[in-house]
């Protein structure tokens, strides 16, 4: 249904045949859930999420199209209302109550160990791209460096077009790729963890702080 070219069709169905409450209850709980209008201007995350199903290709990877339906769907646990920030509707920590959620469907739903990881890192860095443009550049090269960031990058397109249509940080991302030789993207390492091995170092956290620190001066 997700990856065949008629998602949005696919899900209308499910839910006009009250059989997303019984598949998928974490998605049919978007249904009525408000979002502030300056970003969503098309609706609720109901209508968000259905707006992009619309957008997926025919023959869209299995991830991707789980990451779309997914990386909403810690909204509705945590919408507050205006009323109740004093300021505008607001999901406070969404993302990582979507991650958490979104892990537990793909277990229930036997998702390999490798599709749930790429569906769960879709749903955790989706917000990321609003930061793009004042990231540093270390941090923007291992934002890039994702596995199979084409799709995070073809989510936050969907996701832009089914709000408020802005693609700057889109356009940013691509031409950063464009421009950036794959070599200073992903440059060979100066030290690896048998180097540091070598040097009297015992393998343990502090190789993971040794190597980034390396990795963001490099």
């Amino acid at each position: 249904m997700l990856t065949e070219g008629a998602a949005r069709q696919g899900f209308d169905l499910l839910d006009e045949t009250w059989l997303l409450q019984q598949v998928l209850p974490e998605i049919g709980a978007m249904k009525g859930v408000e979002q502030p209008p300056q970003f969503h201007p098309e609706g609720d995350v109901w209508i968000h999420t259905c707006m992009m199903l619309e957008g997926l290709p025919a023959d869209a990877p299995v991830t991707l199209a789980w990451g779309v339906l997914l990386h909403d769907v810690g909204k509705p646990p945590t919408f507050q209302s205006a009323a109740e920030t004093g300021d505008r509707i607001r999901f406070n920590h969404h993302v990582e109550v979507g991650v958490s959620m979104a892990e537990a469907i793909c277990r229930r739903l036997r998702f390999s160990n490798e599709e749930t990881e790429q569906i769960l890192a879709l749903v955790d860095n989706h917000m990321k791209f609003g930061a793009v443009e004042e990231m540093r550049t270390s941090t923007l090269k291992r934002f890039v460096r994702l596995p199979r960031f084409e799709e995070h990058l073809a989510l936050h397109r969907l996701d832009c077009l089914s709000s408020h249509r802005n693609l700057e940080s889109y356009d940013f991302v691509r031409r950063f790729l464009e421009v950036t030789p794959p070599e200073q993207v992903r440059p060979a390492r100066l030290l690896n963890g048998d180097d540091l091995q070598e040097m009297g170092f015992s393998p343990g956290p502090l190789f993971s702080q040794i190597l980034q620190a390396l990795e963001d001066a490099q």
